[in-house]
Formats: C-alpha cells, sequence, structure tokens
C-alpha cells in the first residue's frame, strides 16, 4: 500500500476494470475516453470501448439528450465487449448522472464535477435537489471534484480567456482517473505536445491541468484506494490502438500494396462511415487515391470505374447510402469487376439514429439489388478484425471478379483495441485470373476453379474490349438479347459466389460440438456471445457458441452444426434477419433474440436469454 498525506491507500488488484466517461457533447468526453484508451493500452492492458455520441448535432446543454459518452473495459486478455455495467462513471453534470446511473452497479464510484451541479443544470436535468447532497445515492461511492474551480486556479497566470480555460476541464479530470488507476499521463502529455504544436499555450494548459488532477488526487484525502488492473499476456510484435474505422482503412491500404495495384477509395460523407474516408486522406499519394464525391452514386460508379481501369476500386457508407448504391452494385455485379463496399450500419429506417449502431443491413447488403445479382457478404467482428475482415474482402474481390459487401458497424467503428500490425509475409496472396494472349482473349473466358473472368483493365493492348450495364454474350463480351444466354450468365454468377466456400475455414465452435444449445452470432455480437457463453459454461450449462463472419454465402459446415443442437439461440441487433435466413436456408426453428436500442449486444443480456430458453 501508498502513504498519501499521511494516509495508507490501498491498492485494489483487479482482472477487469469498465470505466465510463459521459458530459456534454462539448466537454471533450471521447478525446479524454481516447487518451485512457490509449494509456492503459501502452500499459499492457487488452481493452474494448464504446464511445457513445448524442444524435442531435447541438442539444441544448445540459440536457439528457446532448449526453455524450466513453466507455471502456480494460484488463486482461478476457476483454471481449465493452462492458455491461460501469464500475466507475465520471459525471461532468447532472445529465451525465441521469442518463447512465441505471448502468452502475450498487457500490461503484462516482466521480461527479461538483461545480456543474447547479440549481440551473439540476433543473434541466429532472432534478429537484442535489444528488451528491440529498442521499439518494448512498449506494455508491460519491467522489465530488470542483474541477471547474480547480481548472480556473491552475490557469489564473495563463493569459487564457476563461472560456478557453474551462474548456480544459476534462483533462483535469483525466488527470484524476490516471492517478486512480495508476498510470501514468506521459503518452497524453506527448499527445497534447503534438496536437497542439501551432498553439504551445494550449497544450502546455491543457498540460497544467492534466498535472494538476493527478496531484489532486494523489494529495487529497478523498480517496483510499487505487485500482491495479491487470495486464494481458500479449505476443511479441508491434501493436496500435485503431479504431475500427482506421482498421478498415488500413485494410484497405495493406490490400492494395499487397496485390500491387493503386487504391482507389471514392466515398461520400455519411455517419458513422466518414473516418474511413478521413483516415485515407491522410495518406493520399500516387498509390492511394481518395475522392470525395458528390453523392452516394457518383461515390460507387466512381470506384466501379477505378476497378476497370484496374485499380483497387473501394468505397465506404452506412445503410442509406447502402440503398442508394444498389443499381451501381447491380452494375459491378454484371460487369463483373472487383469492388469492396464497406457498410458501417447504424440504426434505421432512413435518417433513424445515425450515431447508433445496429445490425440491420444483412437483408439489404445479401438482397438488396434487383435482378438476380448475388455478393458476397463478410461481416468484421471486432475494431481490430476490421482490418483482416476487410483485406480478405479485397482478396475475394479480385480472385472472384466481384463486389464484396463487408459489414461493420458504429459500435466496431467508433470502437477500439489494439491491433497487431502483421508482416507482409504473413498477409494472404492475391490470385487473379491469368490474361491469356491478346488473340485468345475474351472478357468472360471463365477460370475453370472459380469461373472468375481475366481482369483487362482498360488502355491494355490488345486487350480492348467493352463492359457495361446490358447483358453480354459469355465469352466474347457483344451485347445479348439470347434468353438462353441470360440464363446461362446469371447460373455463372451465381454459382461463382458459391464457389467461395472453398475459401472459408471450418466453423469454430466454442464448447461442445453437439449436444445442448448453440449461441450463434454473427459480426460484431461475437464479443458479446463468447462472454457470456463463458460464464454460462462456469455456472454449469450445457452451452456452446459459433459467430459467423461470412452470411454469403453460408459455411459449407454450418448445416451438420446446427443439427446437431437441441436448440439454436441467435442474439443480434435487428428485427431477426440471421434468424429468418438460417431458418430458410436450414429449415429449423431457431430462437430469436433481438435488440433494435441503438446499443450493442452485451454479456448480461445474451447470458438472461441463454437461462430462459435453455
Amino acid at each position: 500500500m501508498n502513504k498519501q498525506a499521511g494516509k495508507k491507500i490501498h491498492i485494489k488488484k483487479k482482472k477487469l476494470s469498465v470505466i465510463k466517461f459521459a458530459g456534454d457533447s462539448g466537454d471533450g468526453m471521447q478525446v479524454v475516453g481516447t487518451q485512457f484508451a490509449n494509456a492503459t493500452a501502452m500499459s499492457g492492458n487488452d481493452l474494448s470501448t464504446l464511445p457513445d455520441y448524442p444524435a442531435e448535432i447541438r442539444a441544448p446543454s445540459g440536457s439528457p439528450g446532448g449526453v455524450s459518452g466513453f466507455q471502456i473495459a480494460f484488463g486482461d486478455d478476457s476483454v471481449m465487449t465493452p462492458g455491461s455495467k460501469t464500475e466507475v462513471l465520471v459525471a461532468m453534470n447532472p445529465a451525465a448522472l441521469t442518463v447512465n446511473l441505471k448502468h452502475l452497479e450498487k457500490g461503484s464510484i462516482i466521480v461527479a464535477n461538483s461545480d456543474a451541479f447547479t440549481p440551473d443544470t439540476l433543473k434541466k436535468a429532472g432534478y429537484e435537489s442535489n444528488p451528491l447532497e440529498d442521499g439518494s445515492l448512498s449506494n455508491y461511492r460519491i467522489i465530488s471534484v470542483p474541477v471547474n474551480s480547480m481548472v480556473e486556479i491552475t490557469l489564473k497566470d495563463s493569459g487564457l480567456p476563461k472560456s478557453q480555460i474551462l474548456k480544459c476541464k476534462n483533462f483535469y479530470v483525466l488527470g484524476v482517473i490516471y492517478w486512480m488507476y495508476d498510470l501514468s499521463p506521459e503518452t497524453t502529455v506527448k499527445w497534447l505536445e503534438s496536437k497542439f504544436k501551432k498553439t504551445p499555450e494550449i497544450a502546455k494548459a491543457n498540460v497544467m491541468v492534466l498535472e494538476a488532477g493527478y496531484n489532486y488526487a494523489e494529495n487529497t484525502e478523498i480517496f483510499d484506494a487505487k485500482f491495479n488492473v491487470e495486464k494481458s499476456a500479449v505476443s511479441r510484435g508491434r501493436y496500435k490502438n485503431v479504431t475500427g474505422n482506421e482498421a478498415a482503412a488500413y485494410g484497405l491500404i495493406a490490400a492494395a500494396k499487397k496485390l500491387g495495384r493503386k487504391l482507389y477509395y471514392g466515398s461520400y460523407p455519411i455517419t458513422p462511415a466518414t473516418e474511413i474516408l478521413q483516415t485515407l486522406a491522410k495518406y493520399r499519394s500516387e498509390d492511394i487515391v481518395v475522392f470525395q464525391a458528390e453523392d452516394e452514386i457518383a461515390a460507387v460508379c466512381s470506384s466501379i470505374g477505378a476497378s476497370f481501369a484496374g485499380c483497387l476500386g473501394s468505397t465506404g457508407t452506412s445503410g442509406p447510402g447502402l440503398s442508394l448504391k444498389a443499381e451501381a452494385l447491380g452494375l459491378a455485379a454484371i460487369t463483373e469487376l472487383p469492388l469492396v463496399v464497406i457498410d458501417v450500419q447504424r440504426g434505421g429506417p432512413s435518417t433513424g439514429l445515425p450515431t447508433k449502431t445496429e445490425q440491420s443491413d444483412l437483408f439489404q447488403a445479401i438482397f438488396g439489388r434487383h435482378g438476380d445479382s448475388p455478393l458476397i457478404v463478410l461481416a468484421a467482428t471486432s475494431p481490430a478484425d476490421c482490418f483482416d475482415t476487410v483485406y480478405e474482402a479485397s482478396r475475394l474481390a479480385v480472385k472472384y471478379m466481384t463486389p464484396v459487401i463487408v459489414l461493420s458497424s458504429s459500435y466496431l467503428a467508433n470502437g477500439s483495441e489494439p491491433l497487431r500490425i502483421p508482416e507482409n509475409d504473413s498477409l494472404k496472396p492475391f490470385e487473379l485470373t491469368p490474361l491469356p494472349a491478346p488473340d485468345k482473349f475474351q472478357p468472360y473466358l471463365r477460370n475453370e476453379k472459380t469461373l472468375s473472368r481475366p481482369w483487362a483493365y482498360a488502355g491494355l493492348k490488345g486487350y480492348e474490349h467493352r463492359l457495361g450495364g446490358l447483358e453480354k454474350s459469355g465469352e466474347t463480351g457483344q451485347i445479348s438479347y439470347d434468353p438462353d444466354n441470360h440464363q446461362k450468365m446469371t447460373d455463372a454468377r451465381r454459382e461463382k459466389i458459391n464457389r467461395v466456400k472453398a475459401e472459408i475455414p471450418p466453423t469454430a465452435v466454442t464448447g461442445k460440438e453437439k449436444g445442448g444449445m448453440l449461441v450463434l452470432g454473427w459480426g460484431s455480437a461475437y464479443g458479446a456471445v463468447r462472454t457470456a457463453v463463458d460464464e454460462a459454461a462456469k455456472e454449469g450449462l450445457e452451452i456452446s457458441a459459433a459467430n459467423l463472419k461470412f452470411l454469403n454465402p453460408l459455411p459449407p459446415d454450418l448445416g451438420k452444426i446446427l443439427k446437431d443442437f437441441k436448440k439454436v439461440l441467435i442474439p443480434e441487433e435487428n428485427d431477426g434477419q440471421l434468424a429468418f435466413l438460417i431458418k430458410a436456408n436450414f429449415h429449423i426453428e431457431p430462437v430469436s433474440y433481438t435488440k433494435s436500442k441503438g446499443q450493442p449486444l452485451n454479456a448480461e443480456e445474451i447470458l438472461n436469454a441463454i437461462k430462459k430458453n435453455i
């Protein structure tokens, strides 16, 4: 134990901890949450994060609708979700407290900015009296910190105006929390000095406030313990803490480098996919072309044109944008050009919940085009897995000469975790159908194994040909209205996607491979499903788990696996779309557990569903 101003401080060791920073959307909660995540990653913890943005751009200050949050679960290598319940809540105002109190376990710690609990802000949040003082929070441990006052004292000689001084208050609280978790502020100090390199007075002010918060926790008597969270046993290598959107962008870059072609990313800004565009824009070069189009249709059409020109064409969007891209995806399917489409799912329909998460684009990804135009559909399982999934999507798009849709989600896109940066030799190589001699070339001359056509890019001498939305004669590529030819081409495009099953690894089943209940998730449900099933197994329940990355085509061994279990529970963040597909494909009656609240599935909810249905 340590000593603090003559007082003994207990060090509490924990395998896992969950903390949430919450305040007004202008309080910088996403910034300090990200900095805390980076610091704990640097200290050796595994982690999972959940940023939570208000849907309104300018919600009234101090109102529950304007609360922004950032939740982090961190600890040893058992961390798979951002946590179901919060153990430490940082509440920058009463609204942050009222919105998040229902997610706190009794006995949890609330670190509150007491200066923000004024009569006006209390009224906005629905309080008749101050909960920090009236005893209504007696089941929690309250640590009141006069953040605003302490920041003003710290920066009284800085020369900055009061409005600018109070913008630093988020870093004061971060300093307090760094002390509580025995983390060094050094990572954040370096970030501040780099971030505000052109305005050193702002960098200095924030660093002073950060250190003042740390010293406040060190020297006051309001703390009697600090936490020591177990580290993760990591493999040797280079790591970077990344969001899912950043990982997706890096996956595209790695794929283009491995392929040896230019990367082209055409996109229109849309929440929550915009960060992919922004990340790639930082790396624009001769080999990475980024185009911000005037609309979704222009974005995808330009990407198809880039594929025709021999580039790795890619685009990104969310649900409403995927709807607008539907006709162009049919064009990419009939021309049989490689294209990677990243759909960062959000709450719908229409504008719906643009800053909240959902898994409701599965039907659209599989069926959302006119005519018979099947595509490959993959789903990422975690923020870091967005790299692997986008890379694999790129490889399959080129090998099978087809568009591939990658389903991410707002939860994965904005969440973060450490990514082990792969060595180039560890990445799967790209396989292209060889070009025949020019005198033997025909646009739809197919590879016998994959049924893919040769990728003869525009301008390649001796390989001139036409492509377009009108049906073409297989192999010659001439426009054809022959009914038998249309049947032949429809069959070929369908069979080509079916042959992708050869790329799908055996479905991994956690637990027994047959017996009681199988919990089947897809994409971003992976962490919550695994955590819930592990807990259910500890309680002696006969339970197993599997998670799907390939959604079209489905794994070839899936039917047998499903029929080896008495019950199949399918939890998903929609109205039962995977459950519908499983029933249609395998003629079983799964138990569908659905959630459409704009929040990711959590392990506690799934565990309760297991106990109810097993």
